[in-house]
C-alpha cells in the first residue's frame, strides 16, 4: 500500500467539536426539535420523557410522540451493545475491522451475505479498491468470541462471501472514541447537563451469563423498552431488570446508543482514514484525534496504519479539511489511505436502505 503525508500546514484554527449550530434547513426528514431530541437521547438514552421534555421544552407526551414516529420511519433508533474492553478473565470479545476486496458484479450480493452474519456489526460499501484496481470494496466491524474465532471468521464465512478475493483485518486494540460517543449537538451545554447522568463504575465487575445476555438480546432492537416488558420477555421481575441493567451500565460492560440516519443528520459524507502514527506518540495522537470535528470513530488497530479513524462530514470539502486538521495537529503522522462510505448497508446491526433509514435488525452476536 502506497503511502502519502497529510497536509501540514503551519497553523491552523481548530474549531470546537461539530461547532457549526444546526439549522433546520440542513436537515430533509428533522426539524429542530427532533434533532435535540436525538441529542438528548445520545445524552441520556434512558431519561424519563418527563425529563426529556422539561430539557427541550415540550411535554413528555408530545416528546415519546415525537420519538415514535422518528423510529417508525427509521430516521434515528436506540439499541443496547455489549462493550469488548469491559471482558474479565476468560472472556475474550475480540473486534475488529476487515476490508474485503469484492470482484466486479458481486458487491450487492456480497454486501447482503454480510449483513445477514450476526458477527458483523456493521457493513459499508466503499470506494476502496483490490489489487486489480476494478474490484469493489466492503469495509466491516465484526464482534468474535476471540482471536481463534475471529481467524475462523475470516478465512471461512468472510473469504466466502460472493466474489471475495482478498480479505485484510484490523485488529483493535484500544478505542478513544465510538459511535456511542457522537452527538449532533443540538443542545447547548446547560440542556445537556441537566441530562447527564452519574458517571459510571467502571470498578463493577462485569457479569457475561445467561440472564445478562437475555436482558442484552431484549434491549438491542429497542433500548428504551419499558421495564415492564424487559420483565415479561426475560422471564424475570422488573425490580431484577432494573437491578441488572444499572449494573450492567455501571460497570461499561453494557452500551446504550441512540443512531440516527447520517444523511437525515445533514452528514452525508463518511470517510475513513488509515493514519501511521509513531509507536511512543499513539495514545497521546488517539486522544487528540478524538476531539478533532466530526470524528464519530477513533481507535489504535494493529498494523502499519496504527490509528483508525471515521468522519461524518457535511460535504467533501468539510471531508478535505479535516485532514488539513489532521496534518496540523499531527505533523508526525501519514494518512496511508482514505476511503470515502458510498453506502452504508448496516449499523450495528441495524440494516438500513439507501436513505441511511433502518429498516431492519440483525443483533450483534459473537456467540454464533
Amino acid at each position: 500500500m502506497s503511502s502519502a503525508p497529510a497536509p501540514m500546514p503551519e497553523s491552523i484554527a481548530l474549531e470546537a467539536q461539530d461547532s457549526v449550530s444546526p439549522t433546520a434547513d440542513m436537515y430533509d426528514d428533522l426539524d429542530e426539535t427532533d434533532m435535540a431530541l436525538v441529542d438528548a437521547l445520545q445524552t441520556s438514552p434512558r431519561a424519563p420523557w418527563s425529563r426529556i421534555g422539561a430539557v427541550l421544552g415540550i411535554d413528555a407526551t408530545t416528546a415519546a410522540r415525537r420519538w415514535d414516529r422518528l423510529r417508525a420511519s427509521g430516521l434515528a433508533w436506540s439499541t443496547a451493545y455489549e462493550t469488548w474492553e469491559r471482558h474479565g478473565r476468560g472472556q475474550r470479545l475480540c473486534m475488529a475491522f476487515a476490508d474485503v476486496a469484492v470482484a466486479p458484479g458481486s458487491l450487492a450480493a456480497a454486501a447482503e451475505a454480510a449483513c445477514a452474519d450476526p458477527r458483523v456489526a456493521s457493513v459499508e460499501r466503499t470506494t476502496g479498491g483490490g489489487t486489480t484496481g476494478t474490484d469493489g470494496a466492503l469495509f466491516l466491524t465484526l464482534s468474535c468470541s476471540g482471536t481463534a474465532a475471529l481467524t475462523r471468521f475470516a478465512d471461512g464465512p468472510l473469504a466466502g462471501l460472493p466474489g471475495a478475493r482478498d480479505v485484510q483485518l484490523s485488529v483493535v486494540l484500544h478505542s478513544y472514541r465510538e459511535g456511542a460517543d457522537w452527538k449532533v449537538h443540538a443542545l447547548d451545554r446547560g440542556q445537556r447537563s441537566r441530562l447527564t447522568s452519574a458517571a459510571a463504575d467502571r470498578s463493577a465487575a462485569p457479569q457475561h451469563g445467561a440472564a445478562d445476555r437475555a436482558l442484552l438480546r431484549a434491549l438491542s432492537h429497542d433500548a428504551r423498552r419499558p421495564y415492564s416488558d424487559l420483565a415479561r420477555d426475560t422471564g424475570t421481575s422488573e425490580a431484577t431488570v432494573r437491578r441488572r441493567l444499572a449494573r450492567m451500565l455501571a460497570s461499561g460492560q453494557v452500551r446504550i446508543r441512540c443512531d440516527v440516519s447520517h444523511l437525515a443528520a445533514g452528514r452525508p459524507v463518511i470517510s475513513t482514514y488509515r493514519v501511521a502514527v509513531p509507536s511512543a506518540e499513539l495514545d497521546a495522537a488517539g486522544h487528540l484525534v478524538a476531539a478533532l470535528p466530526g470524528v464519530r470513530l477513533c481507535m489504535a488497530v494493529t498494523g502499519e496504519a496504527n490509528l483508525l479513524v471515521s468522519t461524518w462530514a457535511r460535504s467533501l470539502s468539510d471531508a478535505a479539511g479535516f485532514e488539513v486538521r489532521l496534518g496540523s495537529r499531527l505533523p508526525g503522522a501519514r494518512i496511508l489511505r482514505r476511503d470515502v462510505t458510498l453506502l452504508t448497508a448496516k449499523r450495528m446491526g441495524r440494516l438500513l436502505d439507501d436513505e441511511g433509514r433502518a429498516r431492519g435488525h440483525i443483533p450483534v452476536d459473537h456467540h454464533v
